[in-house]
Protein backbone atom coordinates (compact mmCIF):
# COMPACT_ATOMS: atom_id res chain seq x y z
CA UNK A 1 0.00 0.00 0.00
CA UNK A 2 1.91 2.71 -1.22
CA UNK A 3 0.55 6.38 -1.09
CA UNK A 4 1.08 8.20 -4.72
CA UNK A 5 0.52 11.98 -5.75
CA UNK A 6 -0.27 13.64 -9.18
CA UNK A 7 0.91 17.31 -9.58
CA UNK A 8 -0.05 19.14 -12.56
CA UNK A 9 0.04 23.06 -13.70
CA UNK A 10 -1.01 23.95 -17.17
CA UNK A 11 1.71 25.74 -18.52
CA UNK A 12 5.72 25.56 -17.83
CA UNK A 13 5.51 29.45 -16.63
CA UNK A 14 3.16 28.24 -13.64
CA UNK A 15 4.64 26.34 -10.21
CA UNK A 16 3.75 23.59 -8.96
CA UNK A 17 5.05 24.40 -5.99
CA UNK A 18 1.47 25.20 -3.74
CA UNK A 19 0.24 21.66 -4.78
CA UNK A 20 3.28 19.91 -3.43
CA UNK A 21 2.82 21.84 0.12
CA UNK A 22 -0.41 21.03 -0.08
CA UNK A 23 0.45 16.87 -0.28
CA UNK A 24 3.35 17.12 1.81
CA UNK A 25 2.02 15.81 5.21
CA UNK A 26 0.31 13.05 3.62
CA UNK A 27 3.84 11.02 3.56
CA UNK A 28 3.93 10.62 -0.02
CA UNK A 29 6.32 7.80 -1.47
CA UNK A 30 6.17 8.73 -5.06
CA UNK A 31 5.46 12.28 -7.18
CA UNK A 32 4.33 12.58 -10.51
CA UNK A 33 4.41 16.10 -11.61
CA UNK A 34 4.13 17.26 -14.74
CA UNK A 35 3.58 20.84 -16.70
CA UNK A 36 0.53 19.96 -19.23
CA UNK A 37 -3.30 21.15 -19.97
CA UNK A 38 -5.70 18.97 -18.45
CA UNK A 39 -7.69 19.04 -20.94
CA UNK A 40 -6.37 16.07 -22.73
CA UNK A 41 -6.27 12.67 -20.81
CA UNK A 42 -2.78 11.75 -22.72
CA UNK A 43 -0.54 13.31 -20.33
CA UNK A 44 2.82 11.28 -19.83
CA UNK A 45 2.52 11.90 -15.98
CA UNK A 46 -0.72 11.22 -15.95
CA UNK A 47 -0.21 7.42 -17.92
CA UNK A 48 2.85 6.88 -15.79
CA UNK A 49 0.85 7.22 -12.71
CA UNK A 50 -1.22 4.62 -13.94
CA UNK A 51 1.26 2.35 -15.23
CA UNK A 52 2.89 2.67 -11.56
CA UNK A 53 -0.43 2.21 -8.93
CA UNK A 54 -1.20 -1.33 -7.71
CA UNK A 55 -3.99 -2.49 -5.92
CA UNK A 56 -4.27 -1.06 -2.43
CA UNK A 57 -2.34 2.33 -3.24
CA UNK A 58 -4.06 5.61 -2.90
CA UNK A 59 -3.68 8.13 -5.24
CA UNK A 60 -3.93 12.29 -3.51
CA UNK A 61 -4.47 15.51 -5.51
CA UNK A 62 -4.46 18.63 -4.59
CA UNK A 63 -7.98 19.62 -6.10
CA UNK A 64 -10.34 17.37 -8.98
CA UNK A 65 -9.15 19.88 -11.34
CA UNK A 66 -5.46 18.87 -11.32
CA UNK A 67 -6.46 15.52 -12.38
CA UNK A 68 -9.15 16.13 -14.95
CA UNK A 69 -11.40 18.77 -16.68
CA UNK A 70 -14.48 16.89 -17.77
CA UNK A 71 -16.75 14.71 -16.28
CA UNK A 72 -16.22 12.50 -18.83
CA UNK A 73 -12.15 12.11 -18.26
CA UNK A 74 -12.87 12.48 -14.28
CA UNK A 75 -15.27 9.58 -14.33
CA UNK A 76 -13.29 7.62 -16.51
CA UNK A 77 -10.50 8.13 -14.00
CA UNK A 78 -12.15 7.14 -11.00
CA UNK A 79 -13.15 4.19 -12.36
CA UNK A 80 -9.87 3.07 -14.14
CA UNK A 81 -8.60 3.58 -9.82
CA UNK A 82 -11.96 1.56 -8.92
CA UNK A 83 -10.92 -1.35 -11.19
CA UNK A 84 -6.93 -1.22 -10.08
CA UNK A 85 -8.24 -1.23 -6.39
CA UNK A 86 -6.55 2.72 -5.92
CA UNK A 87 -8.20 4.85 -3.61
CA UNK A 88 -8.18 8.35 -4.37
CA UNK A 89 -7.88 11.18 -2.43
CA UNK A 90 -8.86 14.48 -2.94
CA UNK A 91 -7.49 17.68 -0.06
CA UNK A 92 -9.30 20.38 -1.61
CA UNK A 93 -12.72 18.97 -1.92
CA UNK A 94 -12.03 16.71 1.34
CA UNK A 95 -12.94 13.37 -0.90
CA UNK A 96 -11.94 9.88 -0.08
CA UNK A 97 -13.00 7.09 -2.80
CA UNK A 98 -12.43 4.46 0.11
CA UNK A 99 -16.18 5.87 1.58
CA UNK A 100 -19.91 5.75 -0.43
CA UNK A 101 -19.81 9.54 0.41
CA UNK A 102 -16.46 10.51 -1.29
CA UNK A 103 -17.26 8.19 -4.57
CA UNK A 104 -20.51 10.23 -4.59
CA UNK A 105 -19.08 13.77 -3.85
CA UNK A 106 -17.10 12.88 -6.74
CA UNK A 107 -19.36 12.37 -9.19
CA UNK A 108 -20.89 15.90 -8.23
CA UNK A 109 -17.54 17.83 -8.20
CA UNK A 110 -16.97 16.78 -11.50
CA UNK A 111 -19.84 18.12 -12.84
CA UNK A 112 -19.55 21.05 -10.91
CA UNK A 113 -15.82 21.49 -12.97
CA UNK A 114 -17.47 21.03 -16.43
CA UNK A 115 -20.16 23.44 -16.06
CA UNK A 116 -17.81 25.84 -14.99
CA UNK A 117 -15.39 25.08 -18.00
CA UNK A 118 -18.61 25.28 -20.51
CA UNK A 119 -19.22 28.56 -18.70
CA UNK A 120 -15.83 30.39 -19.41
CA UNK A 121 -15.92 28.85 -23.05
CA UNK A 122 -19.10 29.86 -23.66
CA UNK A 123 -18.26 33.57 -21.94
CA UNK A 124 -15.32 33.46 -24.58
CA UNK A 125 -16.98 32.78 -27.57
CA UNK A 126 -20.17 35.98 -26.43
CA UNK A 127 -16.53 37.97 -25.91
CA UNK A 128 -15.13 37.05 -29.50
CA UNK A 129 -18.54 37.50 -31.19
CA UNK A 130 -18.82 41.40 -29.16
CA UNK A 131 -15.62 41.98 -30.62
CA UNK A 132 -15.97 40.95 -33.82
CA UNK A 133 -19.16 43.50 -34.35
CA UNK A 134 -17.10 46.10 -32.78
CA UNK A 135 -14.37 45.53 -35.98
CA UNK A 136 -11.32 43.94 -33.83
CA UNK A 137 -9.58 41.90 -36.46
CA UNK A 138 -7.86 38.46 -35.02
CA UNK A 139 -5.10 36.47 -36.36
CA UNK A 140 -2.12 37.96 -38.50
CA UNK A 141 -3.01 40.69 -40.32
CA UNK A 142 -2.70 40.44 -43.69
CA UNK A 143 0.53 41.63 -45.38
CA UNK A 144 0.77 44.19 -48.64
CA UNK A 145 1.88 42.60 -51.77
CA UNK A 146 5.40 44.38 -53.01
CA UNK A 147 6.77 44.69 -56.05
CA UNK A 148 9.03 42.06 -55.21
CA UNK A 149 6.04 39.61 -54.84
CA UNK A 150 4.72 40.79 -57.97
CA UNK A 151 7.95 40.63 -60.09
CA UNK A 152 8.77 37.11 -58.49
CA UNK A 153 4.92 36.16 -59.50
CA UNK A 154 5.14 36.77 -62.67
CA UNK A 155 8.25 35.43 -63.41
CA UNK A 156 7.21 31.71 -61.80
CA UNK A 157 3.89 32.53 -63.99
CA UNK A 158 6.47 32.95 -66.93
CA UNK A 159 7.34 29.81 -66.82
CA UNK A 160 11.17 31.52 -65.62
CA UNK A 161 11.77 30.40 -62.28
CA UNK A 162 10.22 27.55 -60.32
CA UNK A 163 8.06 28.02 -57.23
CA UNK A 164 10.83 27.26 -55.26
CA UNK A 165 13.45 29.50 -56.56
CA UNK A 166 10.24 32.39 -56.18
CA UNK A 167 9.59 31.44 -52.60
CA UNK A 168 13.88 31.67 -51.97
CA UNK A 169 13.67 35.15 -53.37
CA UNK A 170 10.95 35.75 -51.29
CA UNK A 171 12.01 34.24 -48.35
CA UNK A 172 8.48 32.35 -47.79
CA UNK A 173 7.52 29.45 -46.97
CA UNK A 174 5.31 27.38 -49.48
CA UNK A 175 1.97 28.13 -47.28
CA UNK A 176 2.41 31.66 -47.42
CA UNK A 177 3.94 31.37 -50.73
CA UNK A 178 1.07 29.75 -51.90
CA UNK A 179 -1.43 31.67 -49.80
CA UNK A 180 -0.16 35.27 -50.89
CA UNK A 181 -0.67 33.56 -54.83
CA UNK A 182 -4.27 33.10 -53.94
CA UNK A 183 -4.68 36.70 -52.49
CA UNK A 184 -2.98 38.07 -55.60
CA UNK A 185 -4.72 36.35 -58.24
CA UNK A 186 -8.30 36.89 -56.26
CA UNK A 187 -7.26 40.52 -56.09
CA UNK A 188 -6.50 40.33 -60.41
Amino acid sequence: MMKVAYVRVSTTEQNEERQVKALESHQIEKWFIEKVSGKDRNRPQLQALFDFVREGDTIYIESISRLARSTYDFLSIVRECEAKGVQLVSLKESIDTSTPQGKFMLTIFGALYELERENIKQRQAEGIEVALNNGVKFGRPKQAITADFTKAYKDWKAGQITATEAMKRLNMKPNTFYRRVKEYEHKA
